[in-house]
């Protein structure tokens, strides 16, 4: 499986690593931690230093309850940070946390190479459209309601036959917009109680069935801090175990906010699934 990202062809059959870059002052984990140029450039240099094939930079926080974020505001968050680390790192593949189509729009046209959606088209109308038109990869993510309100729709008829009928819907959509490379996110803890996190975790391997790389997102997540009686800060260890866990049912993606661990983590499941 391949994705073409500014004309780039990045193989998914070697599992990658997506380093998270928040320039929001509210994330679970990061939040407020990189508000000027030289924290920015710091952290992204670090982690494609680490071997991060991708960045992903957030600019509206999507934790549970999270503060409502204009899309000026948001826009005005995440555009020069684009232009910064692009001016710094040209060859970095930025990916663009964003459920609207105007900043997808904006931050694919500043040089941005991938839109990652939380939403999966169902908060902005126009968003599949728009990236169907800007023919870049489209990373989709299953979530019910909004930030503010997902933590209160936990209830399925069955989890992962939900799951995998609503990717069909709107892989369908995205098809008929014309998009080539959709990436599904199963979109751990949106929407989601602990224990269907983890039942979704173990079942990874059915969302094969949408035939699309799979990116899992467990970094640092409540699902691992609760269950340790610990915190997000304390999470680094819980979270490679759980990514381990991800790559053997099948994920190409690990989205982290600590890349030499996740790193570690493809290189260690690389050699085994090699002998």
């Amino acid at each position: 499986m391949t994705i073409n990202c500014k004309g780039l062809l990045i193989d998914l059959e070697q599992p990658k690593v997506m380093g998270v870059l928040n320039v929001t002052p509210d994330s679970f984990y990061d939040g407020g931690r990189y508000k000027d140029e030289k924290s920015i450039l710091k952290q992204a240099e670090r982690m494609l230093i680490e071997g991060a094939s991708f960045i992903d930079v957030g600019g509206y926080s999507s934790r549970p309850g999270a503060d409502f974020v204009t899309e000026t505001e948001e826009i005005h968050r995440v555009i020069p940070i684009i232009d910064l680390i692009l001016k710094h790192f040209p060859k970095t593949l930025i990916s663009v946390d964003t459920f609207r189509s105007k900043v997808a729009k904006e931050s694919i046209e500043t040089g941005a190479a991938l839109i990652n959606d939380i939403s999966a088209g169902k908060l902005d109308n126009q968003m599949i459209e728009t990236v169907g038109m800007l023919g870049v990869p489209y990373i989709m993510m299953h979530m019910r309601g909004t930030p503010q309100t997902m933590q209160k729709q936990t209830n399925y008829e069955d989890l992962i036959k939900d799951i995998i009928s609503y990717f069909g819907k709107q892989i369908a959509l995205a098809h008929k917009a014309k998009i080539n490379d959709v990436i599904i996110d199963p979109g751990f803890g949106f929407a989601k109680t602990l224990e269907q996190n983890y039942k979704l975790l173990n079942n990874l391997d059915l969302l094969k069935i949408a035939d699309k790389p799979i990116l899992a997102g467990v970094s640092r997540k409540s699902m691992i801090y609760r269950t340790l009686n610990t915190s997000a800060k304390e999470a680094l260890n819980g979270t490679t175990a759980l990514n381990m866990v991800a790559l053997e049912n099948g994920a190409s993606i690990l989205r982290v906010h600590d890349v030499k661990e996740a790193i570690e983590c493809v290189t260690l499941f690389n050699q085994l699934k090699s002998n």
